[in-house]
C-alpha cells in the first residue's frame, strides 16, 4: 500500500532530483523514495560504523608497528654506542687535530650519503631484509 506525501523542497533540489531521473529513467517519486529509504537505514549507520572500526583498528596496528620499530631503533642505536665507546682506543693528543678532520670528512661523507638515500627513497633497512630473505 502506498500513501501519498506532499512536501516542498528548494527549487534547486527538485532540479537536480529531476536531472537524475532524466538520466537514470525513473521516476522522480522512486528517487525520493530510495533518498529517504537510505537516510532512515539503520543499516547505513551501522555499516558507517563497522567501517570507522576497521580503519580504527587498522590505525592502531600501524601505530602498534611504529612504537616497536622505534623500539628497535632506539636499541639499535643504545647498543652501537656502547660498542663503539668500548672499543675506541682514547686519542692521544698530539693525534687528535689529525683524528678531528677526518671524524669531519667521514661526516660529511656520511651526510651525503645519507641525503642521497633519503632522496631516492631508498632505505637500508629495506635492504637488510632483502639480504635476509635471500639467504
Amino acid at each position: 500500500m502506498r500513501d501519498r506525501l506532499n512536501l516542498s523542497l528548494p527549487a534547486e533540489l527538485i532540479g537536480r532530483i529531476n536531472d537524475i531521473a532524466d538520466r537514470k529513467r525513473v521516476t522522480r517519486s522512486a528517487i525520493v523514495e530510495v533518498a529517504v529509504e537510505s537516510f532512515l537505514s539503520p543499516d547505513h549507520a551501522d555499516m558507517q560504523e563497522a567501517a570507522l572500526t576497521r580503519r580504527l583498528d587498522r590505525l592502531s596496528r600501524q601505530v602498534a608497528r611504529l612504537e616497536r620499530d622505534q623500539r628497535i631503533t632506539t636499541e639499535t642505536l643504545a647498543l652501537f654506542v656502547r660498542f663503539w665507546l668500548t672499543i675506541t682506543p682514547p686519542i692521544a693528543p698530539e693525534q687528535q687535530a689529525a683524528a678531528q678532520a677526518k671524524g669531519r670528512e667521514r661526516f660529511d661523507g656520511f651526510v651525503e650519503t645519507l641525503g642521497k638515500r633519503v632522496q631516492k627513497g631508498r632505505w637500508f633497512a629495506d635492504e637488510l631484509s632483502d639480504e635476509a630473505d635471500s639467504r
